[in-house]
């Protein structure tokens, strides 16, 4: 089915040096999100995990200057290495924002990963705008982790 044009959906789509088992374990195991998670100056502290379709996450997130905030959703597809699935919602909502779902697929590129995200619906464009310049920033973070790792395991 073709997104409505008047859909507020974020689409965007990465090429990760390491493979597909890599960079999901990295996008699913709570010691390895806290290298990544998040804008560039923003720790993820606390990272809660139940992976399994119908469990729960809860991340902790401290941005530079500021006040502690949550994000938590619930699991709905997990398929290792090629698919996660799961709802979005900061915790306490913004006015405008909705629970949103993402998707996160994993595709061999010849050793590389190629990452697609999408997450929707938005309420407004400035909340679809946030997120997208947040994952931005969080999968190049999660690209120079996954490249780190290769570097140090000799590939």
């Amino acid at each position: 089915m073709a997104h409505q044009p008047s859909e507020l959906a974020l689409h965007l789509n990465r090429l990760l040096p390491a493979t597909p088992s890599v960079v999901f374990k990295a996008c699913t195991e709570p010691m390895a999100l806290a290298k990544w998670w998040g804008p560039r100056g923003f720790t993820t502290p606390r990272i809660e995990i139940d992976l399994r379709v119908g469990g729960r996450y809860r991340f902790a997130m401290q941005p530079p200057d500021g006040a502690l905030f949550h994000l938590m959703g619930e699991f709905r597809e997990i398929d290792p290495p090629s698919r996660l699935a799961y709802t979005f919602l900061w915790e306490p909502p913004d006015p405008d924002d909705l629970e949103t779902f993402v998707v996160l697929s994993f595709r061999d590129a010849d050793g590389s990963t190629e990452l697609g995200l999408t997450q929707g619906v938005f309420a407004t464009e400035a909340r679809r705008a946030l997120h997208e310049q947040g994952w931005a920033e969080s999968l190049e973070r999660l690209c120079d982790v996954v490249e780190a790792e290769a570097q140090s395991n000799g590939h």
